[in-house]
């Protein structure tokens, strides 16, 4: 028999049988937070605290003056894509002090989505660097920020060094369609991959 709470959004339908782990990761104050929340079908899990005088010298606020809280943990979000498939969102807190976080959330993910931010590109080559370091293969989406300057495809690839392979996408975390599709860059590259390995 069935749970009353099986329809209400917040628990999974009995049909559900893989669940695949993604990684949002990315720079300090790039937006993760916001865009496990705009695309979380349940509430978001966050981690967030008041940011205070004692991370001052290692919280890098140049280009973001107005962030007050920061992620310390992780933020968890829960996107169901069909009657069999659901997806965790596992969204990585950006300041290096973290690294060890970041080196144990990559256990068992399939792959990841750097969001990056064109203020402060140079920012995303240690996230990617701890991805190539634990074989997390990866997308990236430029995070659209008001009066960010704004680049070709081409410069961001140069400036961001990445393979041809590696999508890259422009999305705007605050917005659910804008994010999704940016997801949906990164799982057709990992089904792709997939294909091209079993094949």
């Amino acid at each position: 028999m069935g749970s009353v709470l099986a329809s209400d959004g917040v628990y999974l339908p009995e049909t559900v049988r893989t669940a695949v782990k993604l990684l949002v990761v990315g720079h300090f104050a790039v937006g993760k937070t916001t865009f496990v929340g705009t695309l979380s079908e349940i509430r978001p899990l966050r981690t967030e605290e008041t940011m205070t005088q004692a991370g001052a010298l290692t919280d890098d606020l140049a280009g973001v003056p107005d962030k007050t809280t920061t992620t310390v943990a992780m933020d968890f979000g829960r996107l169901t894509l069909n009657d069999h498939l659901v997806l965790y969102l596992f969204g990585a807190p950006g300041q290096r002090r973290f690294t060890q976080l970041w080196r144990d959330m990559t256990y068992g993910a399939l792959g990841a989505l750097v969001l990056a931010d064109t203020r402060r590109l140079e920012h995303s080559f240690d996230v990617m660097g701890l991805l190539e370091e634990h074989g997390v293969p990866y997308a990236v989406a430029v995070n659209h920020f008001d009066g960010a300057p704004v680049y070709a495809e081409e410069e961001l690839r140069e400036a961001l060094d990445l393979l041809p392979e590696t999508p890259l996408v422009t999305c705007d975390a605050r917005d659910r369609r804008s994010s999704t599709e940016a997801l949906i860059s990164l799982v057709q590259y990992l089904y792709s991959r997939n294909r091209q390995e079993h094949a």
